[in-house]
C-alpha cells in the first residue's frame, strides 16, 4: 500500500464521524450547487447530538432543501447564511431560518474571512470530490467558486468522495495531505435538462446575437434566454468563452466550431458547472476546460484582459434610469448577485466589450379570481425594498423581445425614451405618464 493510499484510509469515516470534528462557532462553507456534499449535509442535524453551539452554515445556490435547513430546533446550534438563494432558501427565509449575505462573487469570501478572523472562528469547507489519483490528488470536480481559496486559508477540509463526479483541472486539485476527513458516497450527480425556449426567448436571443461580433469572448448564464442566445451564435466564428458557469450550450458552440478561443487574448477560465450527463462527460479529464476560483474568473480586471468580452445577464426589474434589481422581489431575496455586477463592469473594461441585460418585457401573476394579470418589468421605480444589483452607472445594453436599448452615455431623459421603446406596448403610455409626473427626466 503506498503512502497516499494509507493516508486516504486513515482519513476515511462516516458522515456522522466527520461532523463530530465540528467545534463550537465553526463557520461551515458548503460547496456550490452540484458540488454540495449530499451525504454530509443530509446528516447535518447530527450537530444536535454533539452539543456544539454557535455554528454557521454558509451555502451558495444549494440544490436540495436539507432537513437541517428547515429545522427550527437547529436555532442556537447552527445559523444559516445564504450567498445565492433557491426555492428552498426562499421558503426558509420566510420562516427566519436563513439570511442572505449581500455580496459580489470576487469580494464576498475575502470579506467573510475577514469577519471570521475578527471573531476568532475556524473556517470549515465541505465539498464533493472525484476519487484520488495515483499521485494523491483528488479533484473538486464541478465547483471552484471558493473551495480552493478556503483550503489555502487553512480551513478544516471535509471531502465527500464520489465516483459519479467528473475529474477536472485547475483550482480543483486537492492533495490528500490537505484533507482532514474523507466520506465516501455514491449519490448520483445532480442533473438539469435544457428547457425548450419560447418564441419570445428566441426573439431576445436574435437581438443579443446581433450584438456579438465574430471574435468576441462570451459569458452566458443558465436559462431559456441564454440557451436561445447560444443557439443564435452557432454561425459565428472564432468566439471565446470566459464565464463563471460552464453550460451545455457552450459544449454545443465548441463542437460546432463557433468557439475556438483563438482571439480571446487571455486564458480560459470557468468557476463551476451544472447540467446534463453529456456536459459532465465532456469536462471529465478534459484539459481544455480549466476551472478557476471565482475570485479570479469574475474579477473585472481578469475579464478585461479578454478581447471583445460580452456579458449576458438577466434581471427581474429595471427602472427608467437603468437600475437593475436582479436578485430580490421587493424586499424578499430571490437569488443573489453572483457575478453579475463584476461581469458587467469587466465587459465594459474589455477592448470593444459590451454588457447586456436580457429580459422579457413583462411577467404575469393571477388575481383573486385566478385570472392572469400582466405586469411590466420596465418600471418607473423599483419595488419597495428591492436591492440594486447593477447600478444605473453600469447598465449598458438592455434587450427585450421589442428591441435593444443602448444606455451607455445617455442622460436620464434619453434613457427613459430608449427603455420605453423596448417596453411592452400596453405599458408605454403609462411609463411616459409616470416619467412626466415624477420628473424622471
Amino acid at each position: 500500500m503506498n503512502t497516499y493510499a494509507e493516508q486516504y484510509q486513515k482519513k476515511r469515516m462516516t458522515a456522522v464521524q466527520a461532523l463530530e470534528l465540528i467545534q463550537d462557532r465553526d463557520y461551515l462553507f458548503s460547496a456550490q450547487a452540484a458540488a454540495e456534499p449530499r451525504e454530509i449535509l443530509s446528516n447535518l442535524q447530527h450537530l444536535k447530538e454533539t452539543g456544539v453551539k454557535g455554528v454557521t452554515l454558509n451555502t451558495c445556490l444549494p440544490i436540495r432543501y436539507y432537513e437541517a435547513m428547515k429545522d427550527p430546533e437547529m436555532a442556537g446550534i447552527m445559523d444559516h447564511s445564504g450567498w445565492f438563494f433557491n426555492a428552498g432558501l426562499r421558503d426558509a427565509q420566510k420562516k427566519k431560518l436563513v439570511s442572505a449575505v449581500p455580496q459580489s462573487s470576487t469580494s464576498v469570501l475575502r470579506k467573510t474571512l475577514s469577519r471570521i478572523r475578527y471573531e476568532g472562528r475556524r473556517p470549515v469547507v465541505m465539498a464533493t470530490a472525484s476519487p484520488m489519483d495515483e499521485h494523491g490528488y483528488l479533484s473538486l470536480s464541478v465547483s471552484a467558486i471558493y473551495e480552493r481559496d478556503l483550503i489555502n486559508e487553512g480551513a478544516l477540509v471535509l471531502l465527500e468522495v464520489n465516483p459519479n463526479f467528473p475529474r477536472t483541472f485547475g483550482d480543483t486539485q486537492v492533495h490528500i495531505s490537505e484533507v482532514d476527513a474523507i466520506v465516501e458516497s455514491t449519490h448520483p450527480i445532480p442533473l438539469i435538462k435544457l428547457a425548450p425556449y419560447t418564441a419570445i426567448d428566441q426573439k431576445i436571443g436574435e437581438y443579443v446575437a446581433s450584438l456579438i461580433e465574430d471574435g468576441s469572448t462570451i459569458q452566458l448564464g443558465v436559462g431559456n434566454i441564454p440557451n436561445a442566445v447560444a443557439s443564435e451564435l452557432k454561425h459565428k466564428k472564432h468566439l471565446g468563452i470566459h464565464t463563471e458557469m460552464f453550460t451545455e450550450t457552450m459544449v454545443d458552440l465548441i463542437e460546432c466550431g463557433a468557439v475556438d478561443n483563438t482571439q480571446k487574448g487571455f486564458m480560459n477560465g470557468y468557476s463551476f458547472t451544472l447540467g446534463s450527463q453529456r456536459l459532465y462527460d465532456y469536462i471529465n479529464n478534459n484539459p481544455c476546460v480549466l476551472f478557476k476560483s471565482a475570485t479570479f474568473s469574475n474579477d473585472p480586471y481578469t475579464i478585461a484582459k479578454n478581447n471583445k468580452f460580452v456579458s449576458v445577464n438577466a434581471t427581474l426589474e429595471i427602472d427608467l434610469t437603468g437600475q437593475c434589481a436582479s436578485e430580490t422581489v421587493g424586499n424578499l431575496q430571490w437569488s443573489g448577485t453572483g457575478g453579475q455586477s463584476e461581469t458587467v463592469q469587466g465587459a465594459q473594461m474589455s477592448p470593444d466589450g459590451k454588457s447586456i441585460i436580457a429580459m422579457h418585457s413583462t411577467y404575469s401573476t393571477t388575481d383573486e379570481n385566478g385570472k392572469p394579470v400582466l405586469h411590466s418589468k420596465i418600471v418607473p421605480f423599483l419595488a419597495q425594498g428591492a436591492a440594486v444589483t447593477t447600478s444605473r452607472n453600469d447598465t449598458d445594453y438592455v434587450v427585450t423581445e421589442y428591441g435593444i436599448a443602448w444606455l451607455r452615455g445617455l442622460n436620464i431623459r434619453q434613457r427613459v425614451e430608449e427603455l420605453i421603446k423596448i417596453a411592452h406596448p400596453d405599458f408605454r403610455d403609462w411609463l411616459r405618464e409616470e416619467a412626466e409626473k415624477n420628473m424622471i427626466w
